[in-house]
C-alpha cells in the first residue's frame, strides 16, 4: 500500500496539472491533491500509529468510524430494550415526561416476560383509585438526635458536582428542585451560586477533598463547614464514603474540566486534573466516624447527617453498625449507591467490576440495620439506575425509604447520552465547560423539564401504589414484587430475600448468613481482618 501511494502521489499531481493547463478550474484539484500527498506522507513517517504508516490517509478512516459509532449504535443498530448504559425505552419514557408528552406505549411490552430474571409488581382486585392516595408521598428524614428534620420526597436529584456538571445543568437542575419541591445533591464539588441561585433545597455531599471546607492543606475547616451548613437552603449534609461508579477510588475531575471558577470554588490550583483522596483524613475508624456525624450535626445545629457508600466488604458495614450501638450515635440517613451507579469519570475496571449491585446492597443494609434495631432511626436512600416509577417501588420494596436519580435527571435537561462526559465535549452542554457548549442549554426550559419529569414518576409510582392495594409506601414489602428465577418457576422478593427479625444481630444465635462477617467486623478498624478459611 505504501509503495501505490507513493506512485500515486507523483503521477496523480503530475496528471492534474497537465490537466490544469487546458482546464483552469484543475488548479483546486491540484490544491486539494497536494494537501492529501502531504498528509499521507506525514503519515508514513510518523511512528505512533501503524495502521497510518501502512495506509496513508485512508487509514484515518478507522479513527473517523470510531468517533461516530456511539452515535450510528444508538439510532440505527441497539433495539428499545438492549442499548447500554440506559436503554432506550427509559431514555424515552423520561424524555416524554420531561417535554409532558404522551408517555403511554402501544401494542404491549417490548420486555420478554419469560426471561430469568424478569419483575413486576402484584396488584390487586382491591385497588385504589389514584385519586384517594397522596400523589407527592413524603418521607421525614432525622433521627433521634436531628432537631431539623427534613420532608424529602420519594425522588431527588443524586450527587452531581459543579465541575462534572455546567453551570447551566446546575441552574437548571436546581431551579427544578425549586419547582417541583425536591432535593438537589450538590456532590462532593462544594456548594457554588448556582446551586444557590435558584433556592432550592440542597443536600451538601461532602467528600475526600472536603471542597468547600476545606483547609489549605486539604483537612476539614470546622469554620468553613459551620458557615456552609447555616445556609437556609441547605437541608442535609452527606459525608461521601465511596460511590457506585469508582468506589475505593475518590473522585476524579479532568483538567479540562477544571476552570479557574471551580478551582476557586473547590480551592485548588485550576487546569489541573483532581483526584480526590480515596478516603477520609477527618476520621480513621468506624468509631471515630460516629464521632465525627456527631460533631458536624452539632456544628449544624442539628439538621440531618447522613452518608454515602457503595458495599464492599460486608464487614465494613457491620462495622458501622456495631460503632453506632457503642456509641449511641447514628447518621440520620444512609444513601446507598449500586456497583452500577454512573458518573462523568472512571476507570473501566471500577465501573465494572467493582461494588456491590444497588439490589442486593439495599437488602443487605435495610437487613443490617434492622438485625441492629437500628432501621428506625435511619432512611435509606437508594441511588442507581433509578428512572421509573416502578424502578423506584421496586427499591422501597426492598428496604429502601426513598431514591435518587441522577441520570435521570440528565436525560430529563436533555441528555443524549453521547457518551463524552469525561472528555468536556458534552454536545447538549451538560456535562461540560466549554461556554459555547454551555450557553445552547437554556435554563429556563429545562428547569420546567426537571419539575416535569420528577412530578409525573412519582405519580407514577404512587399510581402503582395504588394499583397494589396500597395506601402508602410503609406498605410496600418484599412480598409485593415478583421475580422469574427459571422458565417455569417464580419466586415472592421476600421468598428470595427472607428479612431478618428485628434485634436478630443483636445476640449470639446470628445467621450462618451474617457469622462471618460479623466476626470479622471490629468497630475499631476497618477493613480489620479477612477470611482465613476462604
Amino acid at each position: 500500500m505504501r509503495k501505490k501511494f507513493i506512485l500515486a502521489s507523483i503521477v496523480t499531481p503530475i496528471s492534474i496539472w497537465f490537466l490544469s493547463l487546458f482546464v483552469p478550474q484543475a488548479v483546486w484539484l491540484l490544491i486539494v491533491v497536494i494537501l492529501l500527498v502531504l498528509l499521507g506522507l506525514y503519515d508514513m513517517l510518523q511512528t505512533k500509529h501503524t495502521i497510518r504508516r501502512n495506509f496513508p490517509v485512508i487509514g484515518r478512516m478507522r479513527w473517523l468510524m470510531e468517533s461516530v459509532r456511539p452515535m450510528i449504535q444508538q439510532y440505527y443498530v441497539e433495539s428499545d430494550t438492549s442499548g447500554a448504559p440506559v436503554n432506550r425505552i427509559f431514555r424515552s419514557v423520561v424524555y416524554q415526561r420531561a417535554k409532558q408528552e404522551t408517555d403511554t406505549v402501544p401494542y404491549g411490552t417490548k420486555f420478554d416476560v419469560y426471561r430469568i430474571g424478569y419483575e413486576w409488581i402484584g396488584h390487586s382486585l382491591a385497588s385504589h383509585e389514584p385519586s384517594e392516595i397522596n400523589q407527592d408521598p413524603r418521607v421525614l428524614i432525622g433521627g433521634k438526635d436531628c432537631s431539623q428534620p427534613y420532608n424529602a420526597s420519594l425522588l431527588n436529584i443524586s450527587a452531581m458536582s459543579f465541575g462534572a456538571l455546567s453551570s447551566h445543568a446546575i441552574l437548571a437542575l436546581n431551579g427544578g428542585a425549586k419547582k417541583g419541591s425536591f432535593a438537589h445533591n450538590t456532590g462532593e464539588g462544594g456548594i457554588s451560586q448556582y446551586h444557590l441561585k435558584q433556592g432550592g433545597d440542597l443536600i451538601w455531599q461532602i467528600g475526600t477533598g472536603y471542597f468547600g471546607c476545606r483547609t489549605p492543606n486539604g483537612y476539614f475547616d470546622e469554620e468553613q463547614y459551620q458557615t456552609k451548613a447555616a445556609i437556609d437552603q441547605v437541608k442535609m449534609i452527606e459525608i461521601k464514603l465511596s460511590q457506585g461508579a469508582k468506589p475505593g477510588h475518590g473522585g476524579l475531575l479532568p483538567a479540562s474540566k477544571n476552570s479557574p471558577e471551580i478551582a476557586e470554588i473547590r480551592g485548588l490550583q485550576a487546569h489541573t486534573q483532581v483526584n480526590s483522596p480515596s478516603r477520609h483524613s477527618a476520621f480513621t475508624t468506624p468509631i471515630e466516624l460516629m464521632l465525627f456525624i456527631q460533631k458536624i450535626r452539632q456544628l449544624a445545629n442539628g439538621k440531618p447527617i447522613g452518608i454515602k457508600l457503595c458495599i464492599g466488604h460486608r464487614s465494613d458495614f457491620i462495622a458501622l453498625c456495631k460503632a453506632m450501638k457503642e456509641t449511641g450515635i447514628t447518621p440520620d440517613f444512609i444513601t446507598v449507591d449500586g456497583g452500577e451507579g454512573g458518573t462523568g469519570a472512571a476507570p473501566l475496571e471500577y465501573s465494572n467490576s467493582i461494588g456491590m449491585p444497588l439490589t442486593d446492597a439495599i437488602v443487605f443494609v435495610s437487613d443490617c440495620l434492622t438485625g441492629f434495631g437500628l432501621k428506625s432511626e435511619i432512611k435509606i436512600i437508594a441511588s442507581g439506575k433509578i428512572f421509573s416509577g416502578f424502578h423506584i417501588i421496586k427499591r422501597i420494596s426492598l428496604g429502601a425509604d426513598l431514591c435518587n436519580s441522577a441520570r435521570g435527571m440528565m436525560l430529563a435537561m436533555g441528555c443524549i447520552q453521547s457518551l463524552q462526559c469525561n472528555i468536556n465535549t458534552c454536545p447538549t452542554g451538560i456535562t461540560t465547560q466549554d461556554p459555547a457548549l454551555v450557553n445552547g442549554l437554556v435554563v429556563k426550559d429545562k428547569i420546567n423539564r426537571v419539575a416535569n419529569y420528577h412530578t409525573e414518576t412519582v405519580r407514577a409510582a404512587a399510581e402503582i401504589m395504588s394499583a397494589a392495594g396500597l395506601s402508602n409506601t410503609k406498605e410496600l414489602g418484599r412480598s409485593h414484587i415478583f421475580r422469574r428465577v427459571s422458565h417455569t418457576s417464580i419466586l415472592r422478593f421476600d421468598e428470595i430475600y427472607p428479612p431478618v427479625a428485628s434485634g436478630s444481630l443483636l445476640g449470639e444465635d446470628i445467621s450462618q448468613f451474617y457469622k462471618e462477617d460479623y466476626q470479622m467486623a471490629n468497630p475499631n478498624f476497618f477493613n480489620a481482618t479477612t477470611c482465613k478459611t476462604c
